[in-house]
């Protein structure tokens, strides 16, 4: 992992893996989208060639759910195409590429989590159109990792930081708690990959922090953490202002893959949330 290309480095993923990265002997590429247009296939090989790098990170994506209901193509582009692209430049110079794909890929209607070997059934767009970027890069390259992940926060736009924002705002706040999953540090993921990269112990992953819980009361710890008094009261989805996506109602994945390995664990969501307020100086 010598030489690291990051596509989406100004993404809460791709700045947390600069975190990582940035006292190493890592040479790091960081592009975005004003930089690399993952879609456009010339670029793409273009300079892939001239960078030559060891690993290439995507962290690029097309994340605005309800958004992609309405802007299919761009969204098949960004998540599907660019992938395909990443995975076919990475095979001509022989580097290895991480893919991030989502829970989404799933249809939230397990009893159980869901596992790495679990057919995807995606709902919506944006769950479509990951599982065929998945689908693309398996069919394109041998040496890659696929790391699903869900309910992602750090460095940028995040439920931490617009809970903390609508408390400051309002009395009372409603979250929604019928929707469950596991809430996922970007620097905690960022960590998983760095550990699993040039282990050789390529296919899909499935990366999360450990533990469960739903929306309500992952709002709840946010709020008892940071010492914010606030009302919060908890509403089902369909008593939820409609959103144009369907969500999925059981987001949690197991780590079964990584866990088998025995060498990393995911932080607990709780241990993890504490860290990020630590770090960003909400709690002291």
């Amino acid at each position: 992992m010598k030489k690291v290309l990051i596509t989406g480095c100004n993404g809460q993923l791709g700045r947390a893996l600069n975190q990582l990265l940035k006292n190493t002997d890592i040479i790091l590429i960081n592009t975005d989208f004003d930089t690399l247009d993952i879609c456009d296939t010339k670029q793409v090989f273009t300079l892939v060639r001239e960078k030559m790098p060891d690993t290439i990170i995507n962290c690029a994506a097309y994340t605005a759910v309800d958004q992609c209901e309405t802007d299919q193509e761009n969204a098949r582009r960004v998540n599907a195409l660019g992938p395909k692209n990443l995975a076919a430049a990475a095979k001509e110079i022989d580097a290895q590429l991480v893919q991030i794909s989502t829970d989404y890929v799933f249809d939230g209607k397990a009893d159980k989590p869901y596992l790495e070997t679990d057919i995807p059934c995606p709902q919506s767009v944006y769950g479509l159109t990951k599982a065929e970027g998945e689908k693309a890069v398996m069919e394109t390259l041998e040496r890659y990792y696929i790391i699903r992940t869900a309910w992602l926060y750090g460095d940028g736009h995040n439920f931490v930081k617009t809970m903390l924002r609508l408390a400051r705002d309002h009395d009372t706040i409603t979250v929604v708690n019928d929707q469950f999953g596991s809430p996922t540090s970007a620097l905690e993921l960022g960590r998983m990959i760095l550990h699993i990269v040039d282990s050789g112990k390529y296919g899909i992953y499935h990366g999360t922090c450990e533990g469960v819980t739903s929306w309500y009361e992952f709002a709840r710890k946010i709020f008892s953490l940071t010492k914010t008094k606030v009302t919060v009261l908890p509403v089902t989805t369909d008593e939820y202002p409609a959103a144009v996506a369907k969500r999925p109602a059981y987001s949690v994945l197991e780590n079964q893959k990584l866990n088998s390995q025995g060498s990393y664990r995911m932080k607990h969501w709780e241990d993890a949330l504490v860290e990020y307020l630590s770090d960003t100086g909400m709690i002291g």
